[in-house]
C-alpha cells in the first residue's frame, strides 16, 4: 500500500533553516508529481510547493516563494522540502502528498515550529 513518512521537523528560531525529507513506497515513484502541503493551528490545510514526477517544473505558493525549494530524488524514492529563512508564521504541520487514481495520500505530518 501507499505510504508516505515525513521526517526533518523540528525546532528553530527566525531566520533559521530545515530540511524536509518524505519517503515514499508502494506505487511507481517516479511517475507521480508530488506535493507538501502545511497546516497551521486553526487554518486550513495549504498547498505549499509542488514538483512534477521527472522534476522538471515546480511550483510555490506566493508566501514561499524564494525561501523554499522542492526537489526530489528518484533513485531514492524521496522527495524534499529545503526550507530557508523561516518565519514565525511558517509554523505548521507539514505534509507529504500524492494524488493518484483519483485519490490523495497523505503521510503523518512533521512539525516545524518558528520561535521569533
Amino acid at each position: 500500500q501507499v505510504q508516505l513518512v515525513e521526517s526533518g521537523g523540528g525546532l528553530v528560531q527566525a531566520g533559521g533553516s530545515l530540511r524536509l525529507s518524505c519517503a515514499a513506497s508502494g506505487f511507481t515513484f517516479s511517475s507521480y508529481a508530488m506535493s507538501w502541503y502545511r497546516q497551521a493551528p486553526g487554518k486550513e490545510r495549504e498547498l505549499v510547493a509542488a514538483i512534477t514526477s521527472a522534476g522538471g517544473y515546480t511550483n510555490y505558493a506566493d508566501s514561499v516563494k524564494g525561501r523554499f525549494t522542492i526537489s526530489r530524488d528518484n533513485t531514492k524514492n524521496t522527495v524534499y522540502l529545503q526550507m530557508n529563512s523561516l518565519k514565525p508564521e511558517d509554523t505548521a504541520v507539514y505534509y507529504c502528498n500524492v494524488h493518484r487514481i483519483l485519490r490523495d495520500y497523505w503521510g503523518q505530518g512533521t512539525q516545524v515550529t518558528v520561535s521569533g
